[in-house]
C-alpha cells in the first residue's frame, strides 16, 4: 500500500527541458551530447525522457553514468511526475529532460496530455528549443515565436540551432530570433544515431555506443554555451513535492528474499529503472541474466521477468541457446511466476519468424509491415498473477511483429480498445502491452508475493556449459569443402563462422526488403555494377556482379583450359575445390609458418598461368604487401586476389581493387562484413576483356534481386562510412583477443582482419565444445594441422566467454593439451 509522503522543504534542482517543433530535429543527439558535456565538466547530471520511450534513456545512462528515467503522465499519473523527477535526480547538480515529438504533441485526442509541454508545466521547468535549420532561414524565427507564444504556461527560454550549414544562413536565422541562441551545432552525420523499425538502435545493442556518446559530448561542448544553459537551468523555481520512494509504494515481504531473474543483454534492453527498485523495495533479490549467452536461469530463481527489446534482431542466437529455452519452458509450465512484455511474450511463443522459441504459449509470431502503436488504458481481463478483473492500467504498445494465430485455450491478459490480447494465468502474465509499475505499484507487490511463495527453479543436473556437444565427424570426407558453419550448433557460442556479429544497418535491411519486393521481375545488375565501379574508381565494364565469391571462383576455374593453376596455401579452400571440379590439377604453393605464413612470390612456378592468393588470407589473417602480389604478374598469367575480408581491414592500402593492370582479377564478397551469408553477393574486378570472358560463362540471372539490392546499398557513401567504423571496432576487439591469448602463452598469427589463427594444441577444439564454445578447425586447410584453430573476432563480452572456456579447458586438461 502506498504511504503518504512526509512533508518536505522546497528542493532546489537546476533543470532544463530540451524540446523541438517536431520529431527529427535532433533532440536525442543534442540532449545526450549536453548530458555528456556537462558530465565532462565534473557535474553530476540526471537524464530524463518525456514519454514511454525505452531507447533514449539508454543513451542518457551512458552520458550521465546514472539510470535513464522516464516522465510520462499517461503511464504514471500527473501526480507522480515531479516526485519521479526528484527521485531520479537525487544528488544531481542538474537535470536534463529530453522531450518527445513536438513540444505540444501528446496523446492523440487528449489536448496535449503527456506532451513535453505538459511535463514542463507539471515540473515548472524552463524549455530550450532544438531546431534543425538545415532547410530554413528566417522561417525559424516564426516557428520559434509561435512555439514560445502558444501556451503561456510553458517557459521557452532559449534556442539551440542544429545541423547548421553556412555562416551566412546561421546569421540570417539568428537575426530572426527574439530568444537567446545558446548554441549552433553543425551537421555531422558520422555521429548520428542509427535507426531501426521502432526508432533508434538501443545503446545496449551497439558496441560503439559509449564512443558515440563521448563524441556527442565533445561536439555539443564545442558548439553550445554550457554556462548559459546552466544559468537558465538554475533559474528554475524550487520544487515542493516529495521525491518518489519505492519503499513507500509496496509492502516488504517477510522472511527470505526471493530471486527474481530479469532478462537483459542485447535482446532485452527495454526496462524502467523503477521496476527493479520496486521489486527490491518489496524484498526481492533482482538478478539479471542474458538469454543470448547464459545457459541457465540464475541459481535459486523463483520468478522470471522478461521485458521488452528486439528479439527479432537476435532470433537465431536466441534459438541456438536451447538449454535455456528448455529450462524456461519447463519452469514456466511448472508454475514459475513469470511476467513477459512484448519481447518477453515473443520469447515464450512456439516460434518467432520460424525459429523455435520456448514453446510455452502455443502460437508463433512474425515480422509485419504494419507498426502497432497505441497508448491506451487497458482493462484487466480477469484475475491473474498481476491484475484483478476490471482494473484499469495505462500502458503502451509499440511493435512490428504480429501473432500468427490466437493463443487458443489461454485466458487473455487485457482488453485494449475492445480487443482481448495476451495470455494470463495465476502464475503467468504475457502480452504486447508495456506498463510502468511506478504508476501501478500493486503489480510489483503481487509479483513479489508470488515469488515468495514459489519453489526455486531446480538447476540442471550438470551445468549446460559442460554438456558435451556432438562433433562433426573427426575424419572430414572432403577437407576442401569443410566450412565453419558445420562447427556450430545449438547452445554453442559461435567463434567458428566469420560473419560479422552486429545487426545489419537499417539501410541494408530496407534494401533487402525492397529486393524481395522487386523479385517478381528478373534481376537487373546494371545499377549495382555502376555503383561498385564508382566505389572502386573503375568503369562498369570492369565489374562482374556474382552470387558471392563462390560463383566468382567457379567462373574463373571454367573460364580457360588452365595448364598449371596454382593456389597459395593456407587460404580459403573454395578456389582449390572449384578448380578440381572443373577438372584441373592444382599445384599447391605453401606459405610456411616459420615465415609467418607470408607470401613469397618467387616460390610460385614460373610456368603457372593462374595463381590464386588470399589477401588478407583466410585462415591466417595475414595481409600481404600489394607489391609482393604484383610480383606474381607475368605475360599470359592471371593472378586472382581474394579480398573477401579486405573490408574488415582498417588500412586497406594493400588492396588491389582499383588496380587496372591486365592479368589481375580481384574478388570481393559482401557476405561476412555485412552479415548476409544467405544472400550470396559478391563481385569480380578486372579489365574489360577478362570481365566479358567471365560474364560469358555466367548462368543468366544467377544474382538474385536481393543480392543486387545488397550490392547497390553496400556501395554507397553511407556504407563506406559504416564499413570503416566496423573495421575499427574489429581492430579493437582483435587486439584484445590476441593480447589475452598471448598472455596465456598461446602462439597467435599476426592477423589484420576479422579472425585470428592460434595454436591452441591438439584436442583443445573438442574440449572447448564441451564448455559450450565452437571454434573453426584448421586442419582442413592445406598446410595446417590439428594444433591450429581459427577464431572469429567478437566483442569483448563474447570474447570473455571464449577465454573462460579456454581457462576451464586448461585447468582440467592433461598437460599435453597446452600450447
Amino acid at each position: 500500500m502506498r504511504e503518504p509522503a512526509p512533508p518536505t522543504a522546497p528542493t532546489l534542482l537546476p533543470r532544463v527541458v530540451l524540446a523541438a517543433p517536431s520529431t527529427g530535429q535532433g533532440k536525442t543527439t543534442i540532449s545526450t551530447g549536453l548530458m555528456a558535456a556537462l558530465r565532462a565538466r565534473g557535474l553530476e547530471v540526471s537524464g530524463h525522457k518525456v514519454g514511454p520511450d525505452y531507447i533514449d534513456p539508454g543513451y542518457h545512462a551512458l552520458a550521465t553514468g546514472r539510470p535513464g528515467r522516464n516522465l510520462d503522465p499517461h503511464l504514471v499519473g500527473e501526480e507522480r511526475i515531479t516526485p519521479l523527477l526528484l527521485h531520479g535526480a537525487r544528488g544531481a547538480d542538474v537535470a536534463v529532460v529530453e522531450g518527445v515529438m513536438g513540444l505540444h504533441d501528446g496523446r492523440i485526442g487528449a489536448d496535449g496530455f503527456a506532451s513535453t509541454a505538459h511535463v514542463a508545466k507539471l515540473t515548472r521547468t524552463p524549455v530550450v528549443l532544438v531546431v534543425d535549420i538545415a532547410r530554413m532561414s528566417r522561417s525559424v524565427g516564426a516557428v520559434v515565436a509561435g512555439m514560445a507564444a502558444y501556451d503561456a504556461g510553458v517557459d521557452v527560454v532559449g534556442v539551440i540551432l542544429n545541423r547548421a550549414g553556412s555562416a551566412r544562413n546561421v546569421a540570417e536565422v539568428e537575426r530572426s530570433l527574439r530568444l537567446p541562441v545558446l548554441g549552433v551545432v553543425p551537421r555531422d552525420d558520422t555521429i548520428a544515431s542509427p535507426s531501426r523499425h521502432l526508432g533508434l538502435v538501443p545503446a545496449g545493442e551497439r558496441y560503439e555506443s559509449a564512443e558515440v556518446v563521448t563524441r556527442l559530448g565533445e561536439q555539443v561542448g564545442r558548439h553550445v554555451d554550457l554556462d548559459a544553459v546552466l544559468e537558465l537551468a538554475r533559474r528554475a523555481p524550487d520544487l515542493t513535492d516529495t521525491a518518489w520512494d519505492p519503499t513507500r509504494e509496496v509492502r516488504r515481504l517477510e522472511g527470505d528474499s526471493p530471486v527474481v531473474a530479469v532478462a537483459g543483454g542485447r535482446a532485452f534492453t527495454f526496462a524502467y529503472a523503477e521496476t527493479e527498485e520496486l521489486l527490491r523495495a518489496a524484498g526481492c533479490t533482482v538478478v539479471p541474466f542474458d538469454p543470448l549467452r547464459d545457459r541457465a536461469l540464475p541459481d535459486g530463481t523463483r520468478a522470471l521477468l522478461l521485458g521488452g527489446g528486439f528479439p527479432e534482431m537476435h532470433v537465431q542466437q536466441l534459438a541456438r541457446n536451447r538449454a535455456l529455452l528448455d529450462q524456461v519452458r519447463d519452469a514456466v509450465a511448472a508454475g514459475l511466476p513469470t511476467v513477459a512484455e512484448c519481447a518477453g511474450l515473443l520469447y515464450l511463443l512456439d516460434d518467432l519468424d520460424g525459429a523455435s522459441m520456448a514453446g510455452v504459449i502455443p502460437t508463433g509470431a512474425t515480422m509485419s509491415r504494419r507498426l502497432t502503436l497505441r497508448y491506451p488504458e487497458a482493462i484487466a481481463a480477469g484475475d491473474n498473477l498481476l491484475t484483478r478483473a476490471g482494473e484499469r492500467v495505462p500502458g503502451h504498445e509499440f511493435h512490428r511483429t504480429t501473432l500468427t494465430a490466437p493463443a487458443r485455450g489461454w485466458a487473455p491478459a487485457w482488453e485494449v480498445d475492445g480487443e482481448l490480447i495476451g495470455a494470463a494465468t495465476p502464475t503467468l502474465h504475457a502480452s504486447y502491452l508495456h506498463t510502468h509499475w511506478a504508476g501501478h505499484p500493486t503489480m510489483a507487490e503481487r509479483f513479489a508475493l508470488a515469488a515468495s511463495r514459489a519453489t526455486p527453479v531446480t538447476a540442471p543436473a550438470s551445468p549446460p556449459s559442460l554438456v558435451p556437444h556432438p562433433m562433426p565427424d573427426d575424419e572430414v570426407v572432403d577437407p576442401l569443402l569443410h566450412h565453419g558453419d558445420v562447427e556450430t550448433g545449438q547452445g554453442l557460442v559461435d567463434f567458428a563462422v566469420n560473419v560479422h556479429p552486429e545487426t545489419r544497418p537499417p539501410w541494408l535491411e530496407e534494401a533487402l526488403r525492397q529486393g524481395i519486393e522487386h523479385s517478381t521481375t528478373y534481376p537487373d545488375v546494371t545499377p549495382a555494377r555502376a555503383a561498385i565501379a564508382d566505389l572502386h574508381h573503375r568503369r562498369p565494364d570492369e565489374v562482374l556482379v556474382t552470387a558471392g565469391a563462390a560463383e566468382a571462383f567457379e567462373l574463373i576455374a571454367r573460364w580457360k583450359p588452365w595448364r598449371r593453376p596454382v593456389v597459395v596455401h593456407p587460404q580459403f579452400t573454395e578456389p582449390h575445390a572449384a578448380l578440381e571440379r572443373a577438372g584441373h590439377e592444382v599445384t599447391v604453393v605453401s606459405c610456411p609458418p616459420e615465415d609467418g605464413f607470408r607470401l613469397d612470390a618467387d616460390a610460385v612456378p614460373e610456368d603457372a598461368d593462374l595463381v590464386f592468393v588470399g589477401n588478407p588470407t583466410n585462415p591466417t589473417g595475414v595481409l600481404h604487401p600489394a607489391e609482393e602480389i604484383l610480383k606474381l604478374r607475368r605475360p599470359k598469367r592471371v593472378v586472382v586476389v581474394d579480398e573477401a575480408f579486405m573490408d574488415a581491414v582498417v588500412d586497406a592500402g594493400q588492396s588491389l581493387s582499383a588496380d587496372r593492370r591486365r592479368g589481375l582479377l580481384v574478388v570481393r564478397s559482401l557476405t561476412k562484413h555485412w552479415s548476409i551469408p544467405g544472400i550470396r553477393a559478391g563481385y569480380i574486378l578486372g579489365n574489360d576483356r577478362a570481365i566479358a570472358g567471365l560474364a560469358a560463362k555466367q548462368v543468366p540471372w544467377s544474382v538474385s534481386s536481393p543480392a543486387v539490392a545488397a550490392a547497390l546499398a553496400c556501395s554507397s557513401t553511407e556504407a563506406s562510412l559504416e564499413a570503416a567504423r566496423r573495421a575499427e571496432r574489429i581492430e579493437q576487439w582483435r587486439a584484445g583477443l590476441i593480447a589475452a591469448l598471448e598472455q596465456r602463452g598461446y602462439e597467435v598469427v599476426g592477423s589484420e582482419t576479422s579472425f585470428v589463427l592460434a595454436r591452441l594444441g591438439r584436442g583443445t577444439r573438442q574440449a572447448l565444445r564441451e564448455h559450450g564454445v565452437a571454434v573453426r578447425r584448421a586442419d582442413t586447410f592445406p598446410g595446417l594441422d590439428g594444433e591450429w584453430v581459427r577464431i572469429a573476432v567478437r566483442p569483448p563480452e563474447t570474447t570473455a566467454e571464449l577465454l573462460r572456456a579456454l581457462d576451464g579447458v586448461r585447468a582440467g586438461a592433461p598437460a599435453a593439451l597446452g600450447a
